[in-house]
């Protein structure tokens, strides 16, 4: 590495993404990060929707109406030296690929939980998707502003039910109507909920782990008890250890209220000088790409169309991985070997977006594609030919029959629907003989998603036959015979043209497979 400047670029870069249960808030403290990095003016609120205050990193018109994500989005702004990129996922597990491709691009992850339900199921499959990964894991249990469980309570589960050890960065003193403030372990000081009480002060130092006795929270019980709960920690609880935290083995554990911005700040400082900066990314060979390397790589990990209705665009999300991005540079799409002149690329700030002009490892960039890109593509400069691993593809479990209701609009139903398994928002495959279109998911929720983008985006009206659950599995061609398909395994075919059967339950696939015991089955993931 001889390029301090680049160097210095990339060390300053902070990626990660927030996952959590849905309605946890992660929505929520995105808004209030992008507040104080000056992203936005005025928080939005998922539940304003009377207001029409929305958030500002729901950008779908149906996250809107239904106040939850369905989409990664992805933000960036600039905190004390550090240049910020924010990837807010869905919390719904119906839409868990999404979210899952997502967290291969980020450097660590923070992870939201609601003080009053605790770990949910979603936050529990997420948190184990981060976890493979090693990358650092970083908590915010969050609505202390509402009565939730006790916090000794929330710790056990936490070390208890994911099997990480946890260090309290801050304890809450009361929550609900009694929250009266946060006594700030890390940072040596009690953080006020009402400053107005404390002289329009936020902060109270500490002198040898007590406030000074002649103010009126000194006398308070619960701030009594929260001394004797911060010793008892300190003394019976895990040390704070930087190394197993940047192993995902301890996550720091913040308490506050992202709804009142409440703990945020001191959250996103403390969180800023331990999240690590951008790490080497591995290839296929199984080499490593440092991202101090010259010469620019990266890999397309979302798409997303109609993010500006106006001009049905569609916007490639890619991960620098190494090297800078300028704006005009050629790079070689991998997997066809193409020249592509990057022109077009813009950056997130909020509901807003603007050209990039330059960029580096760990900058998230959006490239205006025009039909180039699919997920897990790999793009690099120069002679650096590298392919990154492959992202996370799921097998679906519920299938319908779908198809054009007016067959004039058939251009719009087949561009829409290109579009969208493109996306990665649903899986498509055709009955093997007559070419009947099968969409798949992994959840209800996406079949509704997107109807409604048909219907709103590429004015295609649908109808959907519900086919159920099913149990897809794929064979090799030379394998395959037509006359294994029968009223129990419909016979199909994915979008690269791979032959796969669906199964209507495990009793016709074990009966399949007793009747031809060399024919391999085989699931994405």
């Amino acid at each position: 590495m001889n390029n301090p400047k680049l160097k210095e670029q990339v060390d300053s870069r902070r990626t990660f993404a927030i996952i959590s249960h849905p309605d946890a808030g992660k929505t929520t403290i995105t808004e209030q990060l992008l507040l104080f990095g000056g992203a936005i003016r005025q928080a939005g609120t998922v539940k304003g929707k009377k207001t029409g205050n929305f958030a500002k990193s729901d950008w779908m018109e149906i996250e809107k109406q239904r106040g939850i994500s369905v989409t990664s989005s992805v933000m960036q702004f600039d905190y004390e030296g550090k240049r910020v990129n924010i990837l807010d996922t869905p919390g719904h597990e119906d839409f868990s690929e999404d979210t899952y491709r997502t967290l291969m691009a980020v450097d660590s992850a923070v992870m939201v939980i609601d003080s009053a339900k605790g770990i949910e199921a979603q936050t529990k499959k997420l948190f184990q998707v981060v976890k493979r990964r090693g990358i650092p894991i970083f908590t915010f249990i969050n609505k202390l502003d509402r009565d939730g469980r006790e916090p000794l309570e929330l710790l056990e589960e936490l070390e208890e039910l994911l099997d990480i050890e946890s260090y309290p960065m801050n304890w809450p003193i009361g929550m609900g109507k009694g929250l009266e403030g946060l006594y700030d372990i890390y940072n040596n000081r009690v953080e006020v909920y009402r400053p107005e009480t404390n002289n329009g002060e936020r902060f109270i130092p500490l002198v040898d782990g007590d406030i000074p006795s002649d103010l009126p929270l000194h006398s308070d019980s619960l701030y009594k008890q929260v001394l004797e709960e911060v010793e008892l920690l300190v003394e019976a609880g895990d040390v704070f250890d930087t190394a197993k935290i940047a192993c995902g083995n301890q996550t720091p554990v913040f308490f506050g209220s992202a709804l009142t911005n409440f703990g945020v700040q001191t959250f996103l400082e403390t969180f800023l000088q331990f999240a690590p900066a951008p790490y080497a990314h591995e290839t296929e060979a199984e080499e490593e790409v440092s991202p101090y390397e010259e010469e620019f790589s990266g890999f397309v990990f979302k798409i997303q169309a109609n993010m500006n209705p106006a001009h049905r665009d569609r916007i490639a999300f890619v991960r620098i991985c190494s090297g800078t991005f300028e704006r005009g540079m050629d790079v070689t799409l991998g997997r066809t070997g193409k020249k592509i002149k990057l022109s077009n690329v813009t950056q997130f700030m909020a509901d807003t977006r603007e050209n990039v002009e330059e960029a580096v490892a760990g900058d998230i960039i959006g490239i205006y594609d025009t039909g180039n890109y699919q997920i897990g593509d790999t793009l690099y400069e120069g002679k650096l030919k590298v392919q990154y691993e492959e992202l996370p593809s799921f097998t679906p479990e519920l299938f319908m029959k779908v198809a054009a209701k007016n067959v004039m609009k058939q251009k719009s139903f087949h561009k829409g629907i290109y579009q969208l398994v493109q996306e990665g928002a649903i899986q498509l495959y055709k009955t093997y003989l007559t070419d009947e279109y099968i969409i798949g998911a992994v959840g209800q929720l996406q079949f509704e998603v997107f109807q409604y983008r048909m219907l709103n985006e590429y004015n295609a009206e649908v109808v959907m036959t519900p086919m159920g659950s099913k149990i897809a599995r794929w064979i090799k061609p030379e394998d395959l015979d037509e006359r294994m398909s029968s009223s129990r395994n419909i016979l199909a075919k994915d979008r690269f043209d791979q032959p796969l059967f669906l199964f209507e339950n495990q009793f016709a696939m074990r009966w399949f497979a007793d009747k031809y015991p060399d024919v391999e089955l085989k699931s994405l993931m």
